[in-house]
Order: structure tokens, then C-alpha cells, then sequence
């Protein structure tokens, strides 16, 4: 749910404004977790912004024009919360998405869980995303391989490339403990997510091709993102997965102990 009035270009956004997002679905977005005044890897969040809007629209993107719109959509909500931007044009035309290019920016508000959540049961699902580089609105693959997952009582689907190489989970990076200990991030065509790039700078790990049969022999595995940090997993497939690990600790303790930066 929102939990705020959702503006665009910082004024309140009509149902017109957007209709062209829900119906041609073109942009590309970022999540952010905010606690206190400040969020992990801002400026990771406002690189990443500025990165994908070149990439989709060619146009560059105003970051500290960003912030003002979030500080504003940020005034008075409960905190912790998850504060979304996304980026799109509200007069693009499916017909001619190649006459868009004045990218708006909308930004709605949502409550925040808890961190960490429940331990995570991830069903392994055939699936590579479209631009996986790009934090894009087009989820439609993702959300519908995390359906098929939780229809066959899972949580989430741990998405597997056609090399048959370990890539990522439906909105969030995964690692893996392996039997040494040691960290290891799959090498495969993946978003660079903030809170992967936050650990990767500060934890000791290495990255490697894991296939799927490798993830299901590690010590421990674990998903991260914004929202949720740094969240184990308790089973791939039907295999069972320890949920508690002294590296899993380290990373939580790692992670945490990132100073938020202030917007």
C-alpha cells in the first residue's frame, strides 16, 4: 500500500499521468529503504537513476532534482519505509516509444518490513529478465515466475539461465555460503544491486558461475535487497538449507553497520 499521496514531478499525479505507465509499462525504477533520515547506498540509488534513464530514455536525469522530490514525498510518513522512484514518460505511445524522451519522475511511498524477514523457500524457475542491467518496470516474467513458485507453495523463484547457471531471484540479488565459508556471488548476467554492491565492498567474497546443483550443495544462501537486507534461505527446490551461519551474521552485521546517507 502507499502510504502517502503519490506526486510526479513532485505535484500530485492523476490518473491520466498514469495510465501510460500501467498500459505501456516503459521506464525503470529504484527502491530505496529509509530509516531515520537517511538510506543505505543513496548514492548508489541516484547513480543507478541517472545510469538506467540514459539508457532507456537517452536523456539525462537532474539527481538532486530527484532528492527534493523524495524529501518532499518524505515529509511526515512513518518510518522505516520504502520510498519508490520511477521513471517514465507520460506521453509515450506504444505505437512510437521512440518519440519519448522527457522523462517524469513519480514517487510513491510504502511502509517498510521488519529486518531480516522470515527465512525465504525459493523454487528454482527457468528465466533470464530482459536487460537485466536495467532496473526496469517490465516485471511481468519475474512476478509471474514468483506466482509459479508460490503456487507450488514457495515463496519466491530463484531465476536459472539457459547455460543453466544460477542469475538472481525475482526482485532481489542472491549469494552463497560455500563450504569454506566464503561468500560467493553467481556470475551471470544480474542487476547490480545497492545492497550487493554495499557488501561486496566491505565483505570478502569471491564470484563465481554456480550452477543449480552447486547452490543446492552450499553451507547457507541468501537474498538481499533495499527492503530486506540481507534474508536467508531456508530451502532451494527440496533442498533444506541451514538458516543460521556465522557468515550470514557477518554480512547482517555488515550491512547494518553501513552509515545511512542523508538526502
Amino acid at each position: 500500500m502507499l502510504g502517502g499521496m503519490a506526486t510526479l514531478n513532485g505535484k500530485p499525479v492523476s490518473p491520466d499521468d498514469l495510465l501510460p505507465l500501467a498500459l505501456v509499462n516503459l521506464g525503470h525504477f529504484t527502491s530505496m529503504r529509509v530509516d531515520g533520515d537517511g538510506i543505505r547506498g543513496l548514492a548508489l540509488h541516484m547513480e543507478r537513476l541517472v545510469k538506467d534513464c540514459k539508457a532507456v530514455w537517452g536523456a539525462d536525469l537532474d539527481g538532486e532534482r530527484v532528492r527534493g522530490y523524495v524529501r518532499q514525498a518524505l515529509d511526515g510518513q512513518t518510518q522505516p519505509c520504502v520510498v519508490r522512484v520511477t521513471v517514465y514518460d507520460p506521453n509515450v505511445d506504444m505505437g512510437h516509444p521512440a518519440g519519448a524522451g522527457e522523462p517524469h519522475v513519480l514517487v510513491t511511498v510504502r511502509s517498510a518490513g521488519s529486518m531480516p524477514p522470515a527465512p525465504l523457500r525459493a523454487m528454482s524457475v527457468p528465466y533470464e529478465r530482459d536487460l537485466p542491467e536495467v532496473k526496469h518496470v517490465g516485471l511481468f516474467g519475474a512476478l509471474y515466475a514468483r506466482r509459479t513458485a508460490q503456487l507450488a507453495g514457495f515463496d519466491d523463484a530463484l531465476f536459472i539461465g539457459r547455460d543453466g547457471l544460477v542469475s538472481e531471484g525475482g526482485t532481489w540479488n542472491v549469494g552463497f555460503v560455500d563450504q569454506n565459508g566464503t561468500v560467493v556471488w553467481p556470475q551471470a548476467p544480474v542487476l547490480p544491486g545497492v545492497t550487493m554492491a554495499l557488501l561486496q565492498a566491505r565483505a570478502e567474497h569471491r564470484v563465481a558461475a554456480v550452477t543449480l546443483e552447486q547452490a543446492k550443495g552450499m553451507a547457507a544462501a541468501f537474498a538481499t535487497n533495499t527492503s530486506i537486507g540481507v534474508r536467508a534461505l531456508a530451502a532451494i527446490d527440496e533442498r533444506e538449507l541451514p538458516t543460521e551461519h556465522p557468515a550470514l551474521d557477518r554480512l547482517r552485521e555488515t550491512y547494518l553497520s553501513i552509515e545511512a546517507e542523508r538526502l
